[in-house]
C-alpha cells in the first residue's frame, strides 16, 4: 500500500503506526499522487489526505488512482463535509479521521486493503446531509443485473438472462454492492438487494 499526505510528521507517524503490523507492507509515503508513478504497478491501497498542498482536488487524485486499479481510503484531519462528500463522489472505499485510534485506523486500513467499503458514523452523516448521493448510480447493466438478482434468480439464471458469463455477474453483485455501500445505503444481502431496488424503481413493490 502507499499514503500520500504533505506533512512529514504525519507520514512518520503513520509508518510508525503500521510498523507493528507485518501483514501490511506500506511500499511509499509521499507528499503528492503522482510521486506514486514508479510504484502504481506494486500498490492494491492508498491511503490519501483528503486536502493536499500542491494545488491537486480530492477528485481528481482519486480519479487517477482509480485509473490505476488502486482503492483509496481517505484520512482527514478537516471537519468539511463538503470535502468527505467529494471523497465519496469519486468513489473512495472509506473516510477515515485521523483523530481515531490506533486500532480503528489499523482495522479499516486492513479492511479496505481487501477492498471493502469502510462505513464510520462521520462518513455517514455527511452522505445523509446530501440528498445527491442518494442515488447509486447504477449503469444500465448494472440495474438489468440487479433486476434479474434481486428477483431471487441465482447467478446462472442471471447471467442466461444478461448475456454475461457467471464470474462477470459475480463481478457486477460485487460492484452495485459497493456503490449502494459508498452512498449510505448497504446491501449486504440479497434481501437488502431487493429492497435497494424497489426503492429505486428497478424493481416493483410487492403486490403492485
Amino acid at each position: 500500500m502507499g499514503h500520500v499526505d504533505d506533512h512529514e510528521t504525519v507520514q512518520l507517524g503513520f509508518a510508525a503506526l503500521l510498523s507493528q503490523c507485518p501483514d501490511i507492507s506500506l511500499e511509499a509515503s509521499v507528499s503528492s499522487v503522482r510521486e506514486l508513478s514508479s510504484v502504481a504497478d506494486r500498490l492494491d491501497l492508498v491511503v490519501l489526505d483528503v486536502r493536499l498542498s500542491d494545488g491537486s482536488t480530492v477528485e481528481n487524485n482519486v480519479a487517477w488512482l482509480r485509473e490505476q486499479g488502486i482503492n483509496v481510503l481517505v484520512f482527514t484531519a478537516a471537519d468539511n463535509a463538503g470535502e468527505v462528500r467529494a471523497a465519496s463522489r469519486a468513489g473512495v472505499l472509506g473516510i477515515m479521521r485521523k483523530s481515531e485510534s490506533r486500532g480503528v485506523i489499523v482495522d479499516a486500513v486492513r479492511q479496505a486493503a481487501l477492498g471493502n467499503p469502510v462505513v464510520t458514523t462521520d462518513w455517514a452523516a455527511a452522505l445523509d446531509s446530501d440528498p445527491e448521493l442518494a442515488a447509486a448510480g447504477l449503469s444500465p447493466k448494472e440495474q438489468e443485473v440487479l433486476a434479474h438478482y434481486a428477483s431471487g434468480d441465482k447467478s446462472i439464471a442471471v447471467a442466461h438472462r444478461a448475456g454475461l458469463s457467471s464470474s462477470t455477474v459475480a463481478e457486477y453483485v460485487r460492484r452495485i454492492r459497493h456503490k449502494y455501500a459508498m452512498v449510505g445505503r448497504p446491501a449486504h444481502t440479497k434481501v437488502d438487494l431487493y429492497k435497494r431496488a424497489v426503492e429505486d424503481g428497478i424493481l416493483p413493490p410487492p403486490n403492485s
